[in-house]
Parts: structure tokens; C-alpha cells; sequence
């Protein structure tokens, strides 16, 4: 959906063909041409020269919805518009909402976890230079953050090495 400036509006086909570099044996093509690779990437559906390319932005497009594609595909496409058809369009623009909310989701998670990360580096680093202040030694500081926050002793290390 979102290639670089140099792909958009492409459609590429990979493809294993048979290449005799030493010798000349034919090989039926249906015994090694089993496998293809179709990459479509799209861009901005006006720029593309290709109908195919309009249609599926559209049909991918996140910013529209299952009405306006419809009346978009009838109109700009002469797709006649079925109850099954539109009720596809429909189930199609669903799941790629669903998709998307998963990935806000994911990222909600993950910000959350790395702020609060974030808070407990701050706090153990505080209360480090504040044991420091008060001219506690290096080993009861170790002690003390291993047993109050139920940290290993490496992990205490990683955090008292920080500060230094």
C-alpha cells in the first residue's frame, strides 16, 4: 500500500524459467514453472495508467468507505452493484479497519510498556542518587535495590553502572 516513490503504481511478475547454461535439455515447462511471485504496488490511484491499479485502490483504500466504494465502482467502473457484491465490499472494509485497530492497539501496548519501563529507570535512578547523597557505600546500595525491588544482582549493576 505504501511502496517507495520509485514502485508506486507497479505491477511486477517473478517467475522460474528454464536456462540450459551447459548442455540442452528441454524440460516440459510444467515440470519446473510451479511457482510465481506478483508484487502490485500501489500509489495514488489517479497517477496510475492502469486501470486495474485504480480499481484496487480503491477496493484497498482505508480512507473510504464500503458506501462510497460502491457507488465508486458503479460509477467509475461499471460494476453493477449486487447485495452479495456490496455485502463483500462491506466484510472487506471491516477487516481492514479490524486490522488496523488491532495495530493501534499493539502500539497502545507497547507505548504503554516502554513508558513504564521508562518510570521505573527513573525511579531506581533516583533513589540510587539519593542513597549516593547520603554518602551510603557502593555495596549496601546494590543490597538495597536488589532486595527492595527484586532485581538481580547484574541488574543492580546495570543501573548503579549508569549513574557512574
Amino acid at each position: 500500500m505504501n511502496p517507495p516513490k520509485n514502485r508506486e503504481n507497479s505491477i511486477t511478475r517473478y517467475y522460474i524459467a528454464e536456462e540450459n547454461l551447459v548442455g540442452n535439455v528441454q524440460e516440459r515447462k510444467a515440470d519446473y514453472d510451479l511457482m510465481a511471485a506478483v508484487l502490485i504496488c500501489l500509489g495514488k490511484g489517479e497517477d496510475s495508467n492502469a486501470d486495474v491499479l485504480k480499481l484496487l485502490n480503491v477496493l484497498l483504500s482505508t480512507d473510504t468507505d464500503s458506501k462510497d466504494k460502491c457507488q465508486i465502482l458503479e460509477k467509475d467502473f461499471h460494476i453493477e452493484m449486487t447485495q452479495t457484491l456490496e455485502s463483500e465490499v462491506s466484510i472487506m472494509c471491516n477487516l481492514s479497519k479490524g486490522v488496523e485497530e488491532q495495530g493501534i492497539q499493539k502500539g497502545i501496548q507497547k507505548g504503554i510498556q516502554k513508558g513504564i519501563q521508562e518510570g521505573i529507570d527513573k525511579g531506581i535512578t533516583a533513589m540510587i542518587v539519593t542513597l549516593k547523597e547520603l554518602q551510603i557505600s557502593r555495596d549496601v546500595i546494590l543490597k538495597q535495590i536488589c532486595e527492595k525491588l527484586g532485581l538481580t544482582e547484574e541488574t543492580a549493576e546495570t543501573y548503579l553502572k549508569k549513574i557512574n
